[in-house]
């Protein structure tokens, strides 16, 4: 069936005053001054009609029209400035599992994310002023946080605290995760801990991500520090690999190599596996975030569980929160939870099957 000429039209994006004017046969001028409800023009009632009716078939949208329902669609949009590149973030499913957080949650009070990752230059600072707000993901330089914080107050951080409590942020504490692991680890025996970690590639003056630090003050403050146990490298499987060679061949090796996250984990197992040793037998592993994958290596590992989702669905409620008003800060920390599996001894209260 062929659409007839004006509903065809009526599918297009924008309809000018010329095809309105071209649809009823009067002038351009006539039509404006019609949708403008100029009550002084003289023209028939049909054609004052006529003239209302086809802009109506055809969707019309005046200028302010058009620049309302944008300012308005913006405010249901939410940017989402990562600050890993699309293929970085593909490989950390940790962090894929914090934005499917923010995602869900967004679906849920109908709001639309904006995902931005890095590039050499700073997002369109326009598109940010217009947004409804900005959630930050991970680590960002101070001059990021200054300039983006500028562009629009409402701003919260995911998976990072900046140090400034004027800012909202949604996190673990990985301070605490790290002592919590390493206490529990300490008291099951393991007297010579070694720790595959990395360095923050966004900030400054590429400092050591904190349960780097957090693994060097627990070491110093039990009197246990060694710095040829505490291995930086970069976050992924293969620094994992060759932090992990470094640490085991050691004159005298660790008894266990906790890494920064499941991914650096990944890359230990291989090392290992290719050394002949056996997990945990010969070395035990452990790590953090508890990733899907974690769960079926050969031995399933030990991980401290982060709530990544939760982080990205919190973020979005804090967000809100600072839309509708809010002016005091808030800083959400969620908890963290050792999931005990093969890769090293267990405490006894945790002898029942893990997830």
């Amino acid at each position: 069936m062929q659409m007839n000429a004006p509903l065809e039209r009526s599918r297009k994006s924008s309809v000018t005053l010329k095809e309105i004017a071209k649809e009823v046969g009067v002038s351009v001028a006539t039509v404006s001054r019609v949708l403008n409800f100029d009550m002084t023009l003289s023209v028939t009632d049909a054609t004052r009609q006529s003239i209302i009716e086809t802009a109506a078939a055809l969707n019309y949208e005046s200028p302010r029209q058009r620049r309302r329902k944008s300012a308005q669609s913006m405010q249901s949009k939410v940017a989402l400035l990562h600050f890993l590149r699309p293929e970085e973030e593909l490989i950390d499913p940790y962090y894929v599992s914090l934005r499917l957080g923010i995602e869900r949650r967004c679906a849920e009070l109908h709001l639309e994310p904006l995902k931005l990752y890095p590039s050499d230059s700073y997002p369109d600072p326009q598109v940010l002023k217009e947004v409804a707000g900005m959630i930050l993901i991970g680590c960002h330089s101070v001059d990021e946080v200054a300039w983006i914080s500028a562009q629009n107050r409402n701003l919260v951080f995911a998976d990072y605290f900046p140090h400034d409590d004027a800012i909202d942020a949604v996190e673990s504490d990985l301070t605490i995760a790290t002592y919590k692991l390493l206490d529990a680890m300490a008291q099951l025996g393991y007297r010579r801990i070694a720790f595959a970690g990395w360095r923050h590639r966004r900030s400054e003056n590429l400092e050591p991500e904190d349960r780097c630090v957090a693994f060097q003050e627990w070491m110093v403050r039990h009197d246990r520090f060694d710095p040829d146990l505490m291995a930086v490298g970069k976050n992924n499987a293969e620094s994992g690999y060759a932090l992990a060679n470094q640490l085991l061949g050691l004159p005298e090796r660790p008894d266990a190599i906790i890494t920064a996250n499941d991914n650096m984990a990944v890359g230990a197992y291989r090392a290992i596996h290719e050394l002949g040793l056996s997990i945990p037998d010969d070395v035990a592993v452990a790590s953090f975030n508890d990733i899907s994958t974690a769960r079926f290596l050969n031995p399933p590992l030990t991980t401290v569980h982060l709530p990544a989702e939760q982080i990205g669905e919190n973020a979005v409620d804090l967000l809100l929160e600072r839309r509708a008003g809010r002016a005091l800060a808030k800083h959400i920390i969620l908890e963290s939870k050792i999931v005990w599996r093969s890769s090293t001894r267990r405490p006894p209260a945790s002898s029942k099957p893990s997830r």
